[in-house]
């Protein structure tokens, strides 16, 4: 557990936003953004109300050409993400005069980005109350009233939703996503208000734990059910619908599992893949669906459909520890939002 360091809620002073300026031009370098160099963040040790200023602007400026994904993604990725750079870009989305759709998803992300890599590395969900996500928050979130918003309770019933669902479809089909960015988007201006922000934190927290365990479930059951095929002489399958070839080589899918596997131990490095493992989930049922048992030794194992197979591989992933749920469940993300 990190205890996090008071933020300047006056907004960011002169070596944050130096640090903010590192963070920013690498992202943009990564993708491949066009952008003016800041001469008085590149030179100036101290910053004055002018040099403060030009440093606003410029910053304005970029993060209006960097997008939500990019940050996401970039941010999961870089070892410049640290917890001062967080703090440091947090600072600047706060104390924005005004702010857009934009600056609400990124706010979004950053923060729970932040209490991820902050928190216990054992912490059970049960342990993730609004207090305590408010007391580890109130350094970064400053003075203010934290106390729990009637008006956002309702975000606890999307969290019971998406715990009882099984599966990466179920998920999908429980609409928890869409109803998050309603609570969001109805929240209007007050979304900053400091109580908001540590009830959506504490959301999408829990709904990464959620995305992140069912993953690997149906992970885990797509693998079992490739080595079911494998013995049942299965050699290829019709993966079509998962964006790949009609004639996918079973052990060439297995890799791409194997490949998945170790991405996703970013929370949001799922993206397209992870619409890709759903559909691919769907070709190993079907395939098994079709196919004979190769053999009587093994028609008892064959006779069940791979994603009930999953209950005894996915204990070690339903039960793993916070920081191995992928460093606290560690958004990509090549896009895909699980903060909704």
């Amino acid at each position: 557990m990190t205890n996090l360091t008071a933020t300047n809620t006056a907004g960011a002073d002169w070596s944050s936003l130096r640090l903010l300026h590192k963070l920013y031009v690498t992202l943009a370098q990564e993708f491949s953004i066009e952008y003016s160099p800041c001469a008085e963040l590149e030179t100036a040790n101290a910053g004055s109300p002018k040099s403060v200023a030009a440093a606003e602007a410029w910053f304005a400026r970029l993060d209006e050409r960097i997008a939500v994904h990019q940050l996401r993604q970039f941010l999961q990725t870089s070892p410049l993400a640290d917890e001062a750079s967080l703090r440091a870009a947090l600072a600047y989305m706060l104390h924005k005069p005004e702010h857009s759709d934009s600056d609400r998803d990124k706010t979004d992300f950053l923060l729970v980005q932040l209490f991820s890599i902050c928190a216990p590395s054992l912490l059970e969900d049960n342990e993730v109350t609004f207090d305590f996500v408010a007391g580890m928050l109130k350094p970064v979130l400053g003075p203010g009233d934290l106390t729990q918003l009637e008006s956002l309770e309702g975000l606890n019933e999307v969290i019971e939703t998406a715990s009882a669902c099984r599966k990466l479809p179920d998920l999908f089909a429980s609409g928890i996503i869409e109803k998050g960015r309603q609570f969001k988007l109805g929240a209007g201006h007050n979304y900053y208000n400091s109580a908001a922000l540590v009830a959506f934190t504490r959301f999408n927290f829990l709904l990464r734990r959620c995305f992140f365990r069912t993953m690997h479930r149906d992970l885990n059951a797509i693998l079992d059910g490739l080595r079911i095929l494998e013995l049942r002489g299965v050699e290829m399958l019709d993966c079509r619908g998962a964006e790949l070839s009609g004639e996918e080589p079973v052990g060439r899918l297995r890799m791409i599992c194997q490949s998945w596997k170790a991405m996703f131990q970013a929370e949001y490095s799922f993206g397209q893949p992870l619409r890709m493992l759903v559909d691919l989930g769907a070709a190993v049922d079907a395939s098994l669906a079709n196919s004979e048992p190769a053999a009587k030794a093994v028609s008892d194992e064959t006779d069940h459909p791979a994603r009930a197979m999953a209950a005894a591989a996915s204990g070690d992933a339903s039960g793993e520890t916070h920081r191995g749920d992928a460093a606290n469940e560690s958004e990509s993300s090549s896009g895909e939002n699980f903060e909704s």
